[in-house]
């Protein structure tokens, strides 16, 4: 295969993907699962249980012991007390330390505890608010996408009348022609002509804002070549109206988030009060202490001629600190010890526990309590006042649902009647016993009812929609 061949079937290629890419319909349910997997909020959310999980990590943390290690080294310079003699000399010393520590709670209040218990309650509470997010996202989106229906299907109506009023104008034409109708109504048929290509560009405009706002929702860049696949069915497939209001709002308050984060943050501020609590009660430290250092000296000790008892420099160095001698300095050549015998030598531990009784921290302890009850109160209220709203939208929804059902059977029976007054006008305007003006009424009452059976009807749906919801039915089916 040429270059030329293999370029040629490579943009061949390339654009076959694009016509498929642009041409792809999207339904609901893949709406719902993209714009949960890509929403910038649902993102967000997502961070939120992340951070209860490292502050989990955290609350595990506290069980455990604390280590540290120290280590440093200094340079004295000057007049100094010399390490083997006790004298002071202008001279130049060095030490080195370094030690390591262990603590670790033995008791403290059950604050611990409460602590890591409130952290586990915290996770949940996130994944409780990442569910309440995505069924947002999904809802928003089903709005969306019925707007974009109802959009679609409002174009083809004003498309439709542009149709019939340019047939009209063409057929007025004619009977002007013949005599049949005066001029002027030519000119009124003319005008709704006009009037309509108005809707025409109105309804073109609504389509492409309510695609952008879903394509917004789903995080696309292109949403000019966005569409949806056009499903219209108007149906309670679930027959949610034959349930009453009450057992909707007893089986809402089973599967509800809302409840489920109230109810998690009130546990979550009985354990903040118990935490504040144990600032009362005493607190029992554990710990354990290792240290050693090493000395350095500028002065190299002298041994006594014709001493035939090395040892007895010991003795030889008046004021001499016996120990740092013996420690840090060979008595047979008065050199200074290799760095770890020194650091063997020098080498002590100390463990033991420290308790501590709070007495008195002005007030401290005791606003932390009060505050932490004031916070439990306000997570009662909030659940109280949670259950009262799931109540109420329950059956304000339900009663909105059969008010949508019943406004789009009769924005259908309303259609029927203003399509057979619609026929009947046009007949009497092609013989001329309607002048234009009473026809274009007549004309302009059908699109107002096609228009209004399109609004219920969407109205209907996305009401339904949200009944299903809080009897535990999903926007879309897992």
């Amino acid at each position: 295969m040429g270059k030329r061949s293999f370029l040629s079937l490579i943009l061949m290629l390339v654009s076959s993907i694009t016509i498929q890419a642009q041409s792809k319909k999207w339904t609901l349910e893949e709406c719902v699962k993209y714009a949960i997997q890509n929403n910038i909020s649902i993102k967000q959310t997502e961070l939120d249980s992340k951070t209860a999980a490292i502050d989990k990590k955290g609350a595990i943390g506290n069980f455990l012991p604390s280590l540290n290690a120290n280590a440093s080294h200094s340079w004295n310079i000057g007049l100094n007390q010399d390490i083997t003699t006790g004298l002071l000399q202008n001279k130049t010393t060095q030490f080195t330390s370094a030690g390591a520590n262990i603590g670790i709670d033995i008791y403290k209040g059950l604050q611990n505890q409460n602590t890591l218990r409130k952290a586990n309650l915290s996770i949940v509470a996130a994944k409780y608010q990442l569910q309440k997010m995505q069924e947002d996202v999904a809802l928003n989106v089903a709005n969306a996408f019925l707007q974009i229906l109802f959009n679609k299907e409002n174009l083809k109506v004003q498309l439709e009348q542009l149709g019939i009023n340019q047939k009209q104008y063409s057929r007025s034409e004619e009977l002007v022609s013949a005599g049949s109708i005066p001029r002027g109504d030519l000119l009124d048929i003319k005008a709704t002509v006009a009037s309509n290509n108005q809707n025409v560009i109105a309804a073109e405009n609504a389509l492409l804002i309510s695609k952008l706002s879903l394509a917004q929702l789903l995080q696309l860049k292109e949403f000019e070549s966005f569409d949806i696949i056009d499903d219209t069915n108007a149906k309670d497939e679930n027959n949610i109206l034959a349930q009453t209001p009450a057992a909707i709002y007893d089986k809402a308050k089973e599967n509800k988030i809302e409840l489920k984060i109230a109810k998690t943050n009130l546990e979550i501020a009985e354990k903040n009060v118990a935490i504040a609590k144990g600032a009362f009660q005493p607190t029992l430290q554990g710990f354990y202490s290792f240290s050693s250092r090493v000395a350095y000296s500028d002065r190299v000790v002298g041994v006594l001629p014709n001493t035939s008892n090395p040892t007895s420099i010991v003795g030889y160095v008046q004021g001499t600190n016996q120990n740092v001698l013996q420690n840090n300095f060979s008595p047979v050549l008065g050199k200074a010890l290799p760095f770890w015998d020194q650091f063997s030598n020098n080498k002590g531990q100390s463990f033991g526990a420290q308790l501590s009784v709070p007495i008195f921290n002005g007030f401290s302890a005791r606003n932390n309590v009060e505050r932490s009850k004031v916070s439990l109160e306000k997570s009662k209220i909030a659940l109280e006042q949670q259950d009262l709203d799931l109540q109420r939208n329950v059956f304000t929804a339900f009663t909105d649902a059969k008010g949508a059902l019943n406004a789009h059977e009769s924005s259908i029976v309303a259609l029927e009647s203003r399509q057979e007054a619609y026929n009947y006008a046009k007949e009497k305007y092609a013989v001329g016993l309607m002048n234009s003006f009473d026809f274009n009424q007549s004309q302009t009452l059908l699109t107002n009812a096609q228009s209004e059976v399109l609004r219920t009807k969407y109205d209907y749906i996305f009401k339904i929609k949200i009944l299903e919801f809080y009897f535990g039915i999903p926007i879309i089916k897992n």
